[in-house]
C-alpha cells in the first residue's frame, strides 16, 4: 500500500502541472491515470517493434506465450511501465539473459532494470505471460475475446479491444501516442484452423501434435488496438484494385466456406470504394500489407489491413438502412475501410481525441456517397443523420485518463466537418487540405487536436479556434439568434448574432431569398443586414450546409 500512495502523489503532481489535461479529475482513479497519462516511466522509451508469440487453447479459452519488446531509450532510466490486465499472469521478464524485478499497480507493470539504460540506446526485453483474456459480452463495443463456433461447429475466434486497450490480452506500452514502427504476430493453433492477422503472411508451418504455426507481419506503424487475432475455418479468395497510377493492390478476403459465394458478390463494393477514397485521400496507405476483409463473429472493426467484417452480407447496417435515405451500400465495408486513413494512417495521441478517428471516418462515408452519386446526395446523407445526434456531452474527451468523448463524435463530427467545408467555401482548397493530411502532413503519425487545428488555420488563413472549440468542447450547437423585420415595400432587415460558449466566435451564415443566396459574416455581436424580397419569394436560413441551431426572437 505504501508504494501505491507514493505513486499516487507522483501521478497527481504530473497531472496538476500538465497543460494537456483537462476535466474533472474527481471522476477518475489512479488506475485511469496509469492507463492514460504519459508519465516518465512511459516517456523514457519509444517502442520500435513488437514480436508476439502465442499458443491459443480453444478448450481452456486461454493463451500463453511471450512478447519481445524492442525499444529506444528517450532518456536515461532504470524503471519503465508496460501494461497488461491484472487477470493475465506475467511469468517472467527477461533482459540480456537476466530476470528483471517488476511490480503491478492495477493493470500497470513497472519494470526495474539493474543498470541505467542510457538515452539513445536500443535494446529488447521479453515478457512471458499466460491467462484467460476477458471475454467480450457485446463485441466490438465491449472489448475482449469472442470464442465462438461457426455454423458448422468449428472453433472461431475474434478479438476486439478499442477503448479498453490491447493490454487486455498482450503486454505492451498501451498508450495511443506510441505506435511500433512494425510488428509481427505468431500463433500456434489447431492444424485444421487458420490464423489471419494484420499485414502479410510470413510463415505457415505444420507442427507435431496436429498443430500449426502461422506468422503475420505488419510493415507500417500500427496502433495497438488494431492488432487482432482471427482464427477459424477460413477459405481465401483474392481480387485486385488498379490505382490511378496503374499499380495493382491485392484484395485479400478470408471468409467462412459457407459464405464464399455471398462474399464474392458483396465484396465487389470494395473496388469503387477504394477509387473514391483514392480520389479524396490518396492511394491506399498500407500498400505492402494489402487490403483485407476478414469475416468475424462480431459486427466489425477497423483492424489495420485485416478489417473485421461481420455484417452478414446484408445491406446497410445488419440489414438496417443506415443511410436513412434509401442507399443500400454495406456500411461496415465503407465505414471500416475509411478508418484505414482516419484512425490507422492518422492516429490520435490520446483517447480524448478519438473524435479525429470517428468524425473524419464518418465524413468519409458522406464523401463516398458524393463520389458515387453527386454533391446533393452527399449533403442529403449528411443531414439525414441530424436526428441521431443527442448533443448531451462534448465529442472531445479528457486528456490523460484514457477517456474518449461522447458517441456523437460519429455523426455530429461528420456534420461539423461538413460545416467546416462550407465555412472554408472553397472546395478546391478543402479537398487539398484533406489530401495533404493523409498524403503528407500527418501520414503514419499520431496527432492531437492542437496539431490538427493549427494545420487547418494555417492552410485556410481563418480564425478557426472558436469554431473548433464550440463543436468539440461544448455540447451546444452555435445558436443563430435572429429576427426578420419588414421595413417598407420590398425592403427587409435581418438582425442576427451567434450565441455560443466559445468567445470570439465568428462563422458565416447563408440567407436564401428566393433563388438568391446571400452569404453574411456573423459573430457574437448583434448585426443588421437589409435586403429586398418580393412578396412570393421564400426566405430561408441555410441549416443544411451548416449544422446550427436557429432561434428566432
Amino acid at each position: 500500500m505504501k508504494v501505491r500512495f507514493i505513486l499516487f502523489f507522483s501521478v497527481l503532481a504530473n497531472l496538476l502541472y500538465s497543460q494537456l489535461l483537462d476535466g474533472d479529475f474527481a471522476n477518475y482513479t489512479l488506475a485511469d491515470t496509469l492507463r492514460g497519462s504519459m508519465r516518465p516511466e512511459r516517456t523514457a522509451f519509444d517502442v520500435s517493434y513488437y514480436d508476439l508469440y502465442l499458443l491459443v487453447d480453444f478448450e481452456k479459452k486461454e493463451i500463453a506465450g511471450y512478447n519481445d519488446i524492442y525499444y529506444q531509450a528517450q532518456s536515461d532510466f532504470k524503471r519503465l511501465q508496460i501494461d497488461l490486465f491484472d487477470n493475465m499472469r506475467i511469468d517472467s521478464i527477461i533482459f540480456a539473459g537476466q530476470s528483471l524485478n517488476f511490480e503491478r499497480v492495477f493493470n500497470a507493470v513497472f519494470i526495474d532494470f539493474a543498470e541505467a539504460q542510457l538515452k539513445g540506446s536500443s535494446s529488447m526485453f521479453r515478457v512471458y505471460y499466460h491467462g484467460k483474456p476477458i471475454i467480450a459480452e457485446n463485441p466490438p463495443w465491449d472489448g475482449g475475446f469472442t470464442w465462438q463456433k461457426d455454423k458448422k461447429g468449428n472453433d472461431w475466434l475474434g478479438v476486439s479491444c478499442e477503448g479498453i486497450g490491447a493490454s487486455l490480452w498482450w503486454p505492451n506500452k498501451d498508450h495511443l501516442s506510441d505506435e511500433p514502427d512494425s510488428m509481427s504476430v505468431t500463433c500456434t493453433i489447431p492444424a485444421d484452423l487458420t490464423f489471419v492477422g494484420n499485414g502479410t503472411l510470413e510463415a505457415d508451418v505444420l507442427l507435431a501434435e496436429n498443430k500449426r504455426s502461422m506468422t503475420w507481419k505488419v510493415h507500417y506503424p500500427i496502433n495497438n488496438y488494431n492488432i487482432s487475432l482471427n482464427i477459424g475455418k477460413y477459405v481465401n479468395f483474392q481480387d485486385s484494385y488498379i490505382a490511378q497510377d496503374g499499380e495493382k493492390l491485392l484484395l485479400d478476403y478470408w471468409v467462412m466456406p459457407y459464405n464464399l459465394e455471398k462474399a464474392k458478390v458483396q465484396f465487389k463494393q470494395v473496388q469503387p470504394m477504394l477509387g473514391c477514397y483514392e480520389t479524396y485521400f490518396g492511394k491506399f496507405p498500407f500498400w505492402k500489407d494489402n487490403y483485407k476483409l476478414v469475416e468475424t463473429p462480431y459486427l466489425g472493426m477497423e483492424h489495420q489491413t485485416a478489417i473485421a467484417y461481420g455484417n452478414d452480407y446484408k445491406k446497410g447496417y445488419a440489414g438496417f438502412d443506415f443511410s436513412r435515405i434509401g442507399l443500400d451500400f454495406d456500411y461496415i465495408i465503407i465505414h471500416e475501410s475509411g478508418h484505414e486513413y482516419w484512425g490507422n494512417l492518422i492516429s490520435c495521441k490520446d483517447a480524448a481525441d478519438l473524435w479525429i478517428h470517428e468524425s473524419f471516418c464518418t465524413y468519409s462515408e458522406a464523401l463516398y456517397v458524393e463520389c458515387m452519386f453527386d454533391f446533393n446526395k452527399g449533403q442529403e446523407y449528411v443531414n439525414a443523420k441530424k436526428a441521431t445526434v443527442d448533443n448531451l456531452m462534448p465529442i472531445a474527451g479528457v486528456y490523460g485518463v484514457n477517456a474518449e468523448g461522447d458517441g456523437d463524435m460519429y455523426n455530429k463530427g461528420m456534420l461539423f466537418l461538413n460545416t467546416l467545408r462550407h465555412v472554408v467555401d472553397k472546395d478546391e482548397l478543402w479537398f487539398a487540405i484533406l489530401k495533404e493530411m493523409t498524403s503528407k502532413e500527418f501520414a503514419y503519425k499520431t496527432i492531437d487536436a492542437k496539431d490538427l487545428i493549427s494545420f487547418f488555420k494555417e492552410r485556410t488563413k481563418l480564425n478557426l479556434d472558436p469554431i473548433f472549440e464550440q463543436y468539440l468542447y461544448s455540447n451546444k450547437l452555435p445558436k443563430l439568434y435572429y429576427h426578420v423585420e419588414k421595413l417598407k415595400g420590398k425592403e427587409y432587415a435581418i438582425h442576427y448574432k451567434w450565441l455560443t460558449d466559445a468567445e470570439g466566435f465568428e462563422m458565416p451564415l447563408e440567407l436564401e431569398v428566393g433563388t438568391t443566396t446571400i452569404r453574411l459574416e456573423g459573430n457574437n455581436t448583434l448585426q443588421t443586414f437589409t435586403f429586398n424580397k418580393k412578396k412570393k419569394e421564400a426566405l430561408n436560413l441555410n441549416d443544411t450546409k451548416f449544422y446550427i441551431d436557429l432561434k428566432e426572437y
